[in-house]
């Protein structure tokens, strides 16, 4: 589905959508692919359109992306061109404090999402959606498409007791939702309360994927270069709370996965076994220039999506993991803490939501069940989520 006359939110801004805030004094939470269609950054862009930008805010990676990996944290700093303050929402502070908000009457949000409850920036965004509720500053999310379409839905629904800033609200792994739609469930489901408002994309159908629209694709976070990436993501981002490398420090990451103990061969053979929709694997080697096994050859695969309408990342990544577990029981772990700041739970468990990814790996379980249980926890989703929905 072609979709040409995309408009994200910050093009709506700019010509007009909410002509009450031209006086306003706004915070503006921003990244690298915080653009508009050509490509000038959103900041910039409103400074030039007069808007009174006081202070801007940079999630996980950074303002400018140049945080490659995980729990490595940006220091505050002035923007030495536009000569205004840049906080980090990201590290010990991951919630504007009230000082950061001094002075400011709107924060406006404007983050490319991926579509994956474990992508940190939806969070950002509602811990900001706190703190503009407790200091009476209005908050405008800019929508964005998300990228890998918003009609499937994959993964359990988070469970209470796991909740970490990989996972504030119970919505599904793969949540078929915009960083708006999600603003607004969670201010009105569940209670956050704020002075909210979303300026909406215009000709979005939530079936369209981002190559099918003219936008840009500037990449979201270092390890998401491309939309292939972001495709495999929903699944391929449990692999991080394993010994296995999910590929960083190679030049696809969450593409290719593997480790020294694994025979890539074997791996592949079990792996078409399963027959698994819409994608392909090719036993590959690989040596990572960083994280996990850095300077290592190792052995694993590279998934080929050949099908994106039938592809399940998650129900992909599970198979992928049990199959792991079973051909190397003795090599195959799960990492400890700490992971994004949580320091007591397993990694997998608040990747997951719940244990029961864990435990059933372990136990050798086949991952028919734990896949038929998560899709009765998408469908309760799907009936709550309705209300709340901006895109056909």
């Amino acid at each position: 589905m072609n979709s040409t006359n995309v408009q994200t939110g910050i093009s709506e801004f700019l010509a007009g959508a909410r002509p009450e805030l031209r006086s306003a004094r706004l915070g503006l939470i921003a990244h690298p692919a915080s653009v508009t269609p050509d490509l000038t950054a959103s900041a910039d862009a409103l400074i030039a359109a007069g808007y009174h930008v006081r202070a801007l805010f940079g999630p996980q990676h950074g303002m400018r992306g140049e945080k490659q990996d995980n729990m490595i944290e940006s220091e505050p700093y002035v923007d030495p061109r536009l000569g205004i303050p840049v906080h980090s929402l990201y590290g010990d502070v991951r919630k504007p404090t009230a000082e950061m908000l001094e002075g400011i009457d709107v924060l406006l949000f404007d983050l490319q999402d991926v579509g994956v409850r474990v992508y940190t920036f939806v969070w950002t965004m509602t811990l900001a959606m706190e703190a503009c509720r407790d200091a009476g500053v209005k908050f405008v999310v800019l929508d964005r498409p998300n990228p890998i379409g918003g009609l499937h839905r994959e993964g359990p629904v988070l469970r209470p007791g796991f909740e970490s800033f990989v996972g504030l609200y119970p919505i599904p792994l793969r949540h078929g939702l915009t960083a708006g739609e999600i603003a607004v469930l969670v201010n009105e489901e569940y209670g956050v309360g704020c002075e909210l408002d979303i300026v909406p994309c215009s000709g979005w159908p939530r079936a369209s994927w981002f190559d099918e629209t003219d936008l840009p694709y500037v990449l979201p976070s270092p390890n998401l270069p491309t939309l292939d990436s972001c495709s495999v993501y929903p699944g391929m981002v449990l692999v991080e709370s394993t010994n296995l490398s999910e590929g960083r420090g190679t030049t696809r990451p969450f593409e290719i996965f593997g480790a020294p103990y694994l025979d890539p061969y074997d791996l592949v053979e079990m792996l078409r076994e399963l027959r698994m929709p819409g994608v392909a694997f090719r036993p590959c080697f690989f040596e990572p220039t960083f994280q996990k096994h850095a300077g290592e050859i190792c052995g694993g695969a590279q998934i080929h999506v050949l099908d994106r309408a039938s592809f399940r990342p998650v129900e992909t990544a599970v198979s992928m993991l049990c199959t792991v577990k079973k051909l190397a029981p003795a090599a195959f772990d799960w990492l400890p803490p700490p992971y994004e700041y949580e320091r007591h739970t397993l990694p997998i468990d608040i990747l997951w939501g719940s244990d029961t990814l864990r435990t059933a790996v372990e136990d050798g379980e086949r991952s028919d069940e734990l896949v038929s249980e998560a899709r009765k926890e998408v469908s309760a989703f799907e009936l709550l989520v309705e209300p709340y929905l901006l895109y056909d």
